[in-house]
């Protein structure tokens, strides 16, 4: 499975910056500088790839708007993984008609996972001939040729290669805020689970250099980052198609020496390869959050198998106990899949038992949505769509009561809290975070944003802590 990285040169790099330099000095001499508005969908992942597209779209002159109408240039960053975020997208993207027939020059490019679904590509390019670009997430470093090209030639571009990735550095970022940043330490999936889109439209699994990492670690840590995301569709795969011998637990120890003060927080880790030197890393290391997300879901072990997990429902339980031991006061979140096809109502009781057992903070839970081109998209699913919506509202009633009873054991506490919002809401203006990303509601100055602050949390909802400030 794994394969040689495709690394792209600094040649090539430095090439797309020259298309950024000559796009540049064609829009300088229009009367007022040239928008850009950039729309993400989906994951963290995306919003890395987005911040790498606004990068480049700085290199270019262009300024950021949230107006579809004021933008010259319009990029939307697309994800594959539900139906529903799928419907969205091209909702939005059907409404651009009105924008472009006010403004024939507009550019609009459609971009991200679902450009690389071949169905949705062709339907784009029959049903959507007011965009202009489409590119699949393997040739996102070469988005200012092809708008060079958008812009100096007739004609619709799409460039959505069936390749398996590439890894390319140097890439200009923009970034959003001061105070949170992404860093990506992999790209792509070997895992194949059978519900899943994103090995499809991703690549293999490709790990970024130990030492290109570290150097961007430096860098936000330096500029002063204080909430440093690791980012990977499987980050417990880290390093298994490097040369050198080392894998995420290794990266985790050497984050941590990076000078700063800064939290290290992780995702999306996977069960079958997440280990106890694994843990034993995130107990030593002071900078790394106490929080795991480790998706498990569902609790019945043959459904597991039908969605290609690679670990039972005891192998997961034996994680989370290990887990605990080291770190027992852990803020543990996860997915959860109902209504798999060919799960019934009596399987589906074994992941209400696992939430009994385990009692996560909290849940992301949602209701199977068939993705064409994955082997489970072809199962047989007798269950009607009513029966998976009940099952659906045990499990989030179920949730919600635990989440609002972990939530109350933390009124009375005082807590080392990083606050990374100013909110617009009158009854509290600062938003804060704590170490295991429990959300905090306080009032207070908001130059205090990007600080620490202690607070006492004085109440709880099951989505929220309440607190003010405690020095």
């Amino acid at each position: 499975m794994n394969q040689t990285t495709t690394r792209i040169s600094g040649e090539e790099i430095a090439r797309q910056k020259d298309f950024c330099a000559q796009i540049k000095a064609m829009n300088a001499p229009l009367p007022a500088r040239p928008l850009a508005f950039v729309d993400t969908y989906g994951c963290q992942q995306n919003e890395a790839d987005s911040e790498r597209i606004r990068g480049y779209l700085t290199e270019m002159g262009y300024g950021f708007t949230q107006d579809e109408a004021a933008a010259d240039v319009i990029v939307i960053n697309t994800c594959a993984v539900r139906e529903h975020a799928e419907q969205r997208v091209l909702g939005n993207v059907g409404a651009l008609t009105h924008t472009k027939r006010k403004n024939p020059n507009q550019i609009i490019c459609l971009c991200g996972c679902m450009m690389q679904e071949p169905h949705v590509a062709e339907k784009i390019r029959q049903s959507f001939r007011h965009v202009d670009l489409v590119f699949g997430p393997h040739v996102l470093w070469r988005f200012p040729e092809l708008l060079w090209r958008i812009q100096t030639r007739r004609g619709r571009i799409f460039e959505t290669p069936d390749e398996p990735g590439s890894i390319a550095e140097g890439l200009p970022v923009r970034r959003e805020g001061t105070v949170k940043a992404w860093v990506s330490i992999m790209y792509g999936c070997n895992n194949f689970c059978s519900y899943c889109i994103v090995p499809y439209v991703r690549g293999r699994e490709r790990s970024r250099r130990p030492e290109d990492i570290l150097s961007e670690v430096r860098e936000l840590a330096r500029a002063g980052y204080k909430d440093i995301t690791l980012l990977g569709q499987n980050v417990n795969s880290y390093g298994k198609d490097l040369p050198e011998d080392v894998d995420f637990a290794w990266l985790l120890r050497e984050v941590n020496a990076v000078p700063g003060d800064f939290l290290i927080r992780f995702m999306t880790s996977h069960p079958k390869d997440a280990s106890e030197r694994l843990f034993d890393a995130m107990a030593a290391c002071e900078k790394v959050a106490p929080h795991l997300h480790l998706p498990f879901q569902a609790g019945n072990d043959r459904v597991l198998r039908a969605m290609n997990r690679g670990y039972t429902r005891e192998h997961y339980l034996g994680l989370i106990r290990a887990l605990r031991a080291r770190i027992p006061d852990i803020v543990l979140t996860s997915d959860i899949i109902v209504g798999f096809p060919g799960e019934t109502t009596e399987e589906f009781e074994d992941t209400l038992k696992v939430l009994k057992e385990v009692r996560f903070d909290a849940l992301f839970t949602f209701i199977y949505s068939p993705r064409e081109g994955t082997p489970a998209a072809r199962l047989p699913d007798p269950l009607s769509r009513e029966e998976k919506a009940a099952n659906f509202q045990r499990l989030v009633d179920l949730q919600n009561a635990i989440s609002a009873e972990k939530q109350a054991a933390y009124v009375g506490k005082t807590l080392r809290c990083l606050v990374d919002v100013v909110s617009e809401d009158p009854r509290h203006n600062l938003n804060a975070r704590t170490a295991g990303g429990r959300l905090v509601h306080f009032s207070g100055d908001p130059a205090l944003l990007g600080s620490y602050v202690r607070l006492k949390i004085t109440g709880a909802s099951t989505w929220a802590l309440f607190g003010e400030p405690a020095d």
